[in-house]
């Protein structure tokens, strides 16, 4: 299994969780065996800058993801990771390490996408802090 956690830097388990999952710098990417991380390595987010609707979930489905951890996502990029087979589930916080327990321990679960994300031309919650329990942005 294979999971990508929206970060801040290229600390791998220990970088700070990044919110905003289309704008955050890195992504770390897990794998996973026996529940278990096995291997972990932070790769650019190409499109931080800007990118296009549903870019960034091919993206990401290119580095055999399986799941993607993050602070908040709106409705429609929920969608394009959704058509790639990639589960989101919001409301990250902390640290990756952090985060990972939390999902692993049933406590991050599904996802609650931004209801302002059309603010925010439709690809997330700018900002938005994850409240964990899969709850997404709190603006």
């Amino acid at each position: 299994m294979r999971i990508a956690i929206t970060s801040e830097s290229t600390a791998g388990l220990e970088s700070p969780v990044s919110y905003h999952f289309g704008r955050c710098p890195y992504y770390t990417i897990v794998e996973v065996e026996d529940g278990k991380v096995t291997k972990a390595k932070s790769v650019p987010n190409a499109g931080a800058d800007g990118h296009s609707p549903g870019e960034l979930p091919a993206l990401i489905k290119q580095y055999g993801v399986n799941v993607l951890l993050t602070g908040g996502m709106g409705r429609r990029a929920v969608d394009f990771f959704t058509q790639y087979g990639i589960e989101v589930v919001t409301g990250a916080q902390g640290t990756v390490r952090n985060t990972l327990e939390l999902y692993f321990g049933g406590q991050l679960r599904g996802y609650s996408p931004c209801e302002k994300s059309k603010e925010h031309s439709g690809d997330g919650c700018e900002g938005g802090r994850g409240r964990g329990h899969g709850q997404g942005c709190n603006h």
